[in-house]
């Protein structure tokens, strides 16, 4: 890592779908993702932007980097910084989530056991497997402490943790244990190895976060720097989410006003005298917006894709400027 403390690091996965999805939410934001000598460097930049060093690690080196301050930002999944982080609000603030990297972490026993569909079956088995074996249920995982967290919150106790230092799901088959705590995208992989989910046992519906450091040397820079991009990760989402409807009307002004109050529109620019009322809208709300318009005297109702949005207010910068100081 750099040991410039002008410079902001910003952490990103090195390699797989992760770092390529990575690559193309900084991309649609206006911030392209440079290696500095190709696919094995592990230092680079953000082509658009000087005073940023991009570090390209595992996902879960990215949650020890942020909570250590060793890097200023990052993106990498709620699982690992739950399962990483004893008291993640502590060390960093999850800022925003990223659309992608989505999975579950689950709960997850033979087909076989056809009576076992909850977490209170769960307990009554490993109680009768304790009491008939003299041994506890083992549990095969990689995510030891949301286990033993979501295990204590459902009462169930009678159970041992063996560390999955392989393929999780195919454990039970192995002999290596009774049961796994897993983390599944669709299910496919459990099924193929004739394992179900329990109805209540899903633990963490997770997914690729950029997230900050409390502990990191935020200078002077390192904070303009973070401004400017989640200003401009903040313009792009707005505009993704919205859409810009004109119409000319009759009364912009309180129509305006009522538009705010049915659809959360507002008025993108003042009402001109012979311009149409212009207004920003949440996309899902565009037909409903469009449709009272006609019916409060719209000949015409013009709908725009918008690529960036930006705002006097960036939410983004403020929660991370609360936490820092």
């Amino acid at each position: 890592m750099s040991n410039d403390t002008q410079t902001l690091v910003l952490a990103v996965p090195s390699k797989g779908r992760l770092q390529e999805n990575a690559n193309n939410f900084f991309k649609r934001a206006g911030l392209t993702v440079v290696q500095g000598r190709g696919v094995r460097d592990y230092r680079g930049a953000l082509a658009e932007l000087p005073g940023v060093e991009v570090a390209f690690l595992s996902a879960s080196e990215i949650v020890q980097q942020l909570a250590s301050g060793a890097a200023h930002m990052g993106v990498t999944g709620e699982d690992l910084v739950r399962e990483q982080l004893a008291d993640p609000a502590a060390k960093i603030e999850i800022l925003t989530p990223l659309g992608f990297g989505h999975a579950n972490v689950i709960v997850a026993v033979p087909e076989a056991w056809i009576d076992v569909r909850t977490m209170a079956d769960l307990e009554d088995v490993a109680a009768a497997f304790h009491a008939r074996r003299g041994t506890r249920m083992r549990v095969a995982t990689k995510y030891v402490n949301l286990t033993r967290a979501f295990f204590a919150q459902n009462g169930v106790t009678d159970y041992r943790i063996v560390e999955s230092l392989g393929a999780t799901e195919g454990a039970p088959a192995a002999g290596q244990a009774e049961l796994i705590v897993d983390i599944t995208t669709t299910g496919a992989t459990l099924q193929a190895n004739a394992l179900k989910v329990l109805e209540d046992g899903v633990m963490l519906r997770s997914e690729a976060n950029l997230v900050a450091s409390v502990c990191a040397q935020w200078s002077p820079a390192a904070r303009t720097v973070a401004r400017t991009i989640l200003s401009r990760i903040s313009a792009e989402e707005d505009a993704r989410t919205s859409r810009e409807v004109r119409a000319f009307v009759p009364k912009p002004q309180e129509l305006a006003t009522e538009a705010q109050t049915r659809f959360g529109a507002r008025a993108l620019f003042g009402f001109a005298k012979d311009g149409p009322l212009r207004l920003i809208c949440p996309a899902k709300q565009v037909a409903g917006l469009s449709e009272w318009l006609v019916e409060s005297g719209a000949d015409h109702v013009s709908v725009t894709a918008l690529d960036y949005l930006f705002s006097a207010h960036n939410a983004l910068y403020e929660r991370l400027a609360a936490r820092i100081g």
